[in-house]
C-alpha cells in the first residue's frame, strides 16, 4: 500500500502556460543562434511556429522582457537583450488573460446580480465612480483607480459580499504583467471605448435590466481582450 502523506505532484495550473511559451521562445533564441541587438521573428511567426495564441504568446514575451531576455519596441519588434545570459521567465502568478477571462465569467454575472437588486444609494457609488474616471482620463494612475472603484462599486451593488471580495481579489492579480501589457498595447481608442463601455453598463444596472448589464459587461472585457491581443 502506498505512502498516503508521500508528496502530491504538482498540479498542472500551477505551470502557467506563459512561462512554458517563454521557455520555448529562449530555446528558438538559442537553437537559431540569435545574437543580442538582433530583432526576434515578428508576432505572427512565432505564434505559428510554436503554436500557440497570439494572447499566450505576449504574456511569454512581457515575463522575458521583465526578465532581461528581450526588449520590446512599439512599432519595432522585439530585440534579444542577451540571449548567453538568458533567464528563465519569471513566476508573476496568473497571467492577465487567464484574469480577464475569469473576471468575464464572474463580473459579467455580478453586474446582473446589481442590475436586480441595486438601490439607488448603490446606483449613485457607480455613477460617481463613472464620472471619477472621466474627470481622470488623463492621470493613468488616478484613472485606474476609478475604473477599480467602479468594478467594486458594481460588486458592492449585487448585494453579496463574498462576491465583493473575489471581484476585489481578481483586481489585485493585475500585477507587473498586466501593467507591462497596457504599456505596450493600449490605445487611446480602447481607452476612450471604455468610458463609454462603463456608462452602458451603469445604465443597464440603473434601469435594473438584468440581461442588458450582463451583456454590457461581458462586451465590455471581451474588448478589452480583443485589443490586447491582436495583431
Amino acid at each position: 500500500m502506498k505512502n498516503s502523506t508521500a508528496a502530491s505532484p504538482t498540479p498542472a495550473s500551477e505551470v502557467r502556460l506563459y512561462r512554458v511559451v517563454a521557455n520555448r521562445i529562449q530555446e528558438l533564441i538559442r537553437e537559431e543562434n540569435i545574437a543580442p541587438g538582433e530583432r526576434l521573428p515578428s508576432e505572427r511567426d512565432l505564434s505559428a511556429r510554436l503554436n500557440v495564441s497570439r494572447a499566450s504568446l505576449r504574456e511569454a514575451l512581457i515575463a522575458l522582457e521583465l526578465g532581461g531576455t528581450i526588449e520590446v519596441r512599439g512599432g519595432s519588434g522585439m530585440y534579444v537583450v542577451d540571449s548567453g545570459k538568458a533567464k528563465e521567465a519569471p513566476a508573476l502568478g496568473p497571467g492577465p488573460f487567464e484574469v480577464l477571462s475569469a473576471r468575464r465569467m464572474i463580473e459579467s454575472e455580478v453586474a446582473g446580480m446589481a442590475a436586480r437588486n441595486a438601490t439607488d444609494a448603490a446606483i449613485d457609488a457607480i455613477l460617481s465612480a463613472v464620472e471619477e474616471m472621466e474627470r481622470e482620463h488623463n492621470d493613468r494612475s488616478s484613472n485606474e483607480m476609478a475604473d477599480r472603484n467602479f468594478h467594486l462599486a458594481i460588486a458592492r451593488a449585487s448585494g453579496n459580499s463574498a462576491l465583493v471580495g473575489v471581484v476585489e481579489y481578481l483586481w489585485n492579480q493585475r500585477g507587473t504583467l498586466w501593467h507591462r501589457l497596457k504599456e505596450h498595447y493600449q490605445t487611446e481608442e480602447l481607452r476612450q471605448q471604455t468610458l463609454l463601455d462603463h456608462r452602458a453598463i451603469l445604465a443597464a444596472i440603473a434601469t435594473h435590466d438584468v440581461a442588458g448589464a450582463r451583456q454590457a459587461m461581458r462586451q465590455h472585457l471581451d474588448r478589452v481582450t480583443q485589443t490586447f491581443s491582436r495583431g
